[in-house]
């Protein structure tokens, strides 16, 4: 046996295979409908993308400080201050090469075996295994649809053992869109400084909110800034998925562990990615409303399109590029010999039949829902939920 024991314990990123499926039919000439990319369908705004062209023309292309570049992380500390009246010095800022990374240090740094990870269900795929990977036990906590999928001070204090040392949440979440209040962080900050554990705040969708809310992170509750590690990055904001930056803010100890961490894996991230990074924090924030602006047009049609479908039921997204739906009536559904089970087999129906692609609610810790990403077109939507009630129309009960 040539793999180590931790490589059989995790699986593939089920969202990325999912997308790597669908460009595979494509190339075969299949017209495949993909909900499924976790990326904005929007270019990298212009004066970011000059930012690297000039970065390389003046040969910043060599190997840079290993936890990011003093210009990048002082643009950072600029960001926390005025976007979240959060200060922090340079020994607490670390970037990595994508918000991904930032979490798999953070887990190596922080995580010792036999730790427990509390993560809310449902939960980014990553989650659990940056866990694992890291020698810890995630404990999952189901949350519930009528609650909008956010997890209560209640269950939160009974999933906490005498092993439990950090919490993860996600808001805007990946997959529900769901946000929460700062009152509801001021809540559940009482219960983790209770029992003095550490908070990972992801923060990736911050900047996609609609209906006039206000962004809210633990670390500005009282008492929360010390234990509490903020993970971001430029990639759903900016439009920069493949550029690879992601960043934290957190305490120095620990941030210093992980720079040491990634000293010994990656080195620096992409020195011309870091200029690019620091012209999308500091440059025009314009592209961020347009893309707002085109989100919640889509965000509004796609809801009601499915709460529009018999016994399909869909809570309205606060934030992020994605929608949650309940379609666990459909899992009695058959077509011919073709029995549905689970919403893994819900999502291959609609492969096949309907050359759609989503990703199944069990990825994510929920198997009654499938996961939509709006980040295509209004166009490409109508299709592809025309596609979907027509699937839907053609199984026996």
């Amino acid at each position: 046996m040539l793999l180590s024991e931790r490589i059989s314990r995790i699986k593939p990123s089920p969202t990325l295979a999912i997308n790597a499926k669908a460009q595979e039919l494509k190339r075969q000439g299949v017209n495949v409908i993909s909900f499924g990319v976790g990326e904005p369908d929007f270019d990298t705004p212009k004066h970011i993308r000059e930012a690297a062209v000039q970065a390389m023309e003046e040969g910043f292309t060599r190997y840079t400080a290993v936890g990011g570049i003093d210009e990048l992380k002082d643009a950072i500390i600029e960001k926390f201050k005025k976007d979240n009246a959060l200060d922090y010095d340079r020994p607490e800022i670390m970037v990595s090469c994508g918000g991904k990374h930032v979490l798999y240090n953070l887990a190596q740094a922080l995580l010792n075996l036999g730790d427990e990870v509390i993560i809310p269900a449902p939960y980014w795929v990553s989650y659990p295994p940056i866990a694992i990977l890291a020698g810890a036990t995630p404990v999952i906590v189901q949350t519930d649809e009528s609650d909008n999928f956010k997890i209560s001070p209640s269950d939160l204090e009974k999933a906490i053992t005498s092993r439990t040392k950090l919490l993860v949440l996600n808001s805007p979440s990946n997959p529900t869109g769901s946000v929460y209040t700062l009152e509801e962080l001021k809540r559940l900050a009482e219960v983790i400084s209770r029992h003095d554990l550490y908070v990972v705040s992801d923060d990736i969708y911050e900047k996609l909110l609609f209906d006039g809310l206000t962004f809210a992170n633990i670390a500005q509750v009282e008492g929360m800034k010390d234990r509490t590690f903020v993970a971001n990055g430029v990639s759903k904001s900016y439009a920069m998925t493949g550029w690879r930056i992601g960043y934290v803010a957190g305490p120095r100890e620990v941030i210093a562990g992980m720079t040491k961490i990634q000293s010994q894996s990656t080195s620096n991230p992409n020195s011309i990615a870091q200029k690019a990074a620091v012209a999308a924090l500091r440059g025009p924030q314009d592209a961020i409303e347009e893309m707002l602006y085109a989100f919640d047009k889509r965000r509004r049609y796609l809801v009601d399109r499915l709460n529009g479908i018999k016994n399909v039921s869909c809570n309205t997204p606060q934030g992020a590029f994605y929608t949650f739906p309940n379609f666990s009536y459909y899992f009695k559904g058959r077509k011919g010999e073709k029995q549905i089970n689970d919403s893994a087999g819900l999502a291959e129906y609609f492969l096949t039949e309907a050359e759609v692609a989503l990703v199944p609610g069990i990825a994510f810790g929920a198997n009654n829902f499938i996961r939509f990403s709006y980040a295509t077109s209004l166009e490409v939507i109508t299709e592809g939920l025309d596609r979907i009630e027509d699937a839907l129309s053609k199984l026996s009960f």
